[in-house]
């Protein structure tokens, strides 16, 4: 039961260092990158097809100076016994701080694992693992002095997705590796080639790197890429399964050591309970080239159909409001600006004919393989930039190192609301991309402009304080009519209780628990009285994510005293919330947390809302803690009634830009039961 009163007197991992015995002798091969015994060098003199050359690069941040993920990691690689055909070179950095007694992070070092031991064979100056000249010296070093018939690079460290890169080196404010340098450092260590690539596969062990910005940064540099479009459990890849699999069967490829990488992760995920929003999947380089004219295409398309009528913009980006997204996505969380390609396409293919199917199939080719949890249903293996966050600095980032012109100008024309003279010069000039096997689409069509057209915002159409009103059911009422309906993203409500003897107002959060008639632009509420509670206290909750099956929210909390926010799920087949875990907050730099938390029993949980004194005359919610919780073995969400009071809720209209804008309030009383609407 809701409980005023209540909530107003509210108002690591790895702790320990792991030993291995065999590395006590260390020291003893210490010597600077360029000076390293000859006789450490000749581990592959084999002339078998089946030699392996696992290049690891360990950039242990947080993620180890905190929890000791990356020893963890490595104590599963040297649990495996290696055959002599297989190697692997490790360069450590990144952490102020390692959970062993053998990485020193006074320094950058090498180390070698093979069939005799695991031992230290260089080591220098700490190096900026977040730089390109770093990763590509590691390459040439590896490329040259231990090569293989089979090389595999792994990066292993936080993801930020296409804008912020991977391998956030905590030593040096947390620089990362940008897609840019990626291929700057692949470059400096070897030669592209389209037929024969040096690489059989690179690996991210990291967070929201399978996108096709990544694949297009390697293309020529590797058969395959394997990573995670979403973000991933702090348990990561299961590295005794990976490098156990190469030892017993050195005679595969890279998609099957791709499928291993998945598979392995997939089970450990499962055992972990911490399955329920991974993704990974295996990128077959080789069909990148025509996915991105196929998806380029797609992106010529929109921006014919935005020129014809810029309220193309409301459309689609309800179809990406709909699509799977990955990371956060929300104005608490922060935005990694992230979509699913596949369920995006699929989802706007009725305002974009001419391209989907082909677009579809292309994904489909390049897609070699792939694993997700059951609330990442939607995952085709492949993300996408969409400007979520509506944000003018993010577009730019994107725009430096990504090389799809016409999304340069889509999302131009999305962010400004305008298109520019030159995204008008270009678009008058498009013509869709060559697919193999398929026939030369005719350009699009254009309208014959004078001016570069504008997108309509809901501050036009004077939308702010909308009147609302209650029908004969008793059911609040928006409507906006079908014109004023298709410039918007979205429609959702905001809920409020109000409490005149403690004057205070404090948000309960957002849902999209609405019946819906886009055509006719009209809106009504479904209020049953409840809400979602952790242990029966009601939270703050905002909706991420709409589905089919399910939806997700994100609750803001202190977690031990730090900010985060439960990722919850609405199963709509079994008509039940479940917790699927918690998750810091999004870092300014675009860093996203890899580690996933599972609530543990002791755990204090702070929930947190948004308040301000009734009587104030302005908007001004400040947030601020209200429940303490101790999490124990039973502690669930579920919808609570909150019980007899006053609530005030409002219909909150979001257009293509982000723009908001929110209707007349609606009065609803509960007494006994029973719910009063009024206006």
């Amino acid at each position: 039961m809701f409980d005023a009163r209540k909530l107003a007197r509210g108002i690591a991992l790895l702790a320990a260092a792991l030993l291995f015995a065999c590395l006590a002798a260390c020291n003893d091969d210490e010597a600077a990158f360029d000076e390293i015994d000859d006789e450490l060098i000749s581990v592959n003199e084999y002339s078998e097809a089946d030699t392996w050359a696992i290049y690891w690069y360990l950039c242990g941040s947080d993620l180890e100076s905190g929890a000791g993920l990356a020893t963890r990691d490595l104590m599963e690689m040297l649990s495996v016994d290696l055959p002599e055909n297989i190697c692997a070179v490790v360069q450590t950095g990144g952490a102020a701080k390692w959970q062993n007694n053998f990485i020193d992070p006074g320094y950058a070092q090498r180390f070698l694992y093979d069939s005799f031991d695991f031992r230290l064979i260089g080591e220098q100056p700490v190096s900026n693992m977040g730089s390109a000249e770093t990763l590509a010296d590691f390459l040439r070093f590896c490329t040259e002095n231990y090569p293989a018939h089979h090389q595999v690079a792994i990066i292993w460290n936080h993801g930020g997705g296409s804008l912020s890169g991977v391998a956030f080196d905590e030593q040096h404010e947390n620089d990362s590796l940008s897609l840019d340098e990626l291929r700057e450092a692949f470059g400096a260590a070897c030669e592209a080639s389209e037929d024969d690539p040096p690489f059989e596969l690179v690996g991210f062990d990291a967070c929201l790197m399978a996108s096709i910005d990544t694949a297009s940064s390697l293309a020529g540099f590797a058969e395959y890429m394997v990573a995670s479009q979403e973000t991933e459990p702090g348990s990561g890849w299961n590295y005794e399964g990976i490098f156990g699999a190469i030892a017993d069967d050195p005679g595969m490829n890279g998609i099957e050591l791709g499928k291993v990488i998945c598979d392995s992760y997939e089970s450990a995920c499962y055992e972990n309970s911490e399955s329920g929003e991974i993704t990974m999947s295996v990128i077959d380089l080789k069909e990148i080239v025509p996915l991105v004219a196929a998806y380029d295409n797609i992106g010529i398309e929109a921006l014919a159909a935005a020129c014809e009528n810029p309220q193309f913009f409301g459309a689609f980006g309800r179809e990406a409001e709909y699509a799977e997204k990955y990371g956060p996505n929300n104005r608490d969380e922060g935005y990694t600006n992230m979509v699913d390609i596949g369920d995006l396409v699929r989802s706007a293919s009725r305002m974009l004919p001419v391209n989907a199917q082909a677009a579809l199939e292309a994904l489909d080719k390049c897609v070699a393989y792939k694993i997700s949890g059951p609330y990442r249903k939607q995952s085709s293996g492949l993300s996408c930039y969409y400007p979520y966050d509506m944000d003018r600095e993010s577009l730019q980032a994107y725009v430096q190192i990504a090389s799809n012109k016409p999304y340069e100008y889509l999302y131009e024309f999305a962010v400004s609301g305008r298109l520019s003279d030159e995204g008008l010069q270009y678009a008058r000039n498009m013509e869709y991309e060559a697919l193999p096997g398929t026939a030369t689409l005719e350009a699009p069509s254009m309208p014959q402009l004078e001016e570069p057209p504008e997108v309509l915002s809901l501050n036009e159409l004077g939308l702010e304080d909308h009147p609302v009103y209650v029908d004969e059911d008793g059911y609040a009422v928006l409507d906006l009519g079908p014109h004023a309906a298709s410039i918007l993203s979205g429609v959702y409500f905001q809920l409020a209780y109000i409490d005149e003897e403690y004057d205070m107002i404090l948000l309960l959060g957002r849902d999209n628990d609405l019946y819906m008639d886009w055509e006719s632009g009209v809106f009504k509420d479904n209020f049953r009285g409840v809400w979602g509670a952790i242990d029966g206290c009601p939270v703050y909750m905002d909706i991420t994510y709409e589905g089919e099956d399910y939806n997700l929210y994100s609750v803001p909390m202190l977690l031990n005293g730090r900010e985060a926010s439960l990722r919850v799920c609405y199963d709509y087949n079994e008509e039940a919330y479940e917790i699927l875990g918690a998750r810091p907050w999004l870092e300014e730099n675009g860093m996203a947390d890899k580690n996933l938390i599972k609530l543990q029993p002791g755990d204090e949980i702070q929930t947190l809302h948004y308040a301000q004194t009734l009587s104030s005359d302005v908007d001004d919610f400040e947030r601020f803690a209200v429940e303490s919780i101790i999490v124990d073995e039973n502690t669930s969400f579920a919808e609570e009634d909150l019980g007899d009071g006053r609530f005030k809720m409002i219909f909150e209209m979001i257009d293509s830009r982000k723009n908001a804008a929110y209707s007349e309030a609606v009065e609803i009383v509960v007494e006994d039961g029973d719910i009063y609407l009024s206006n």
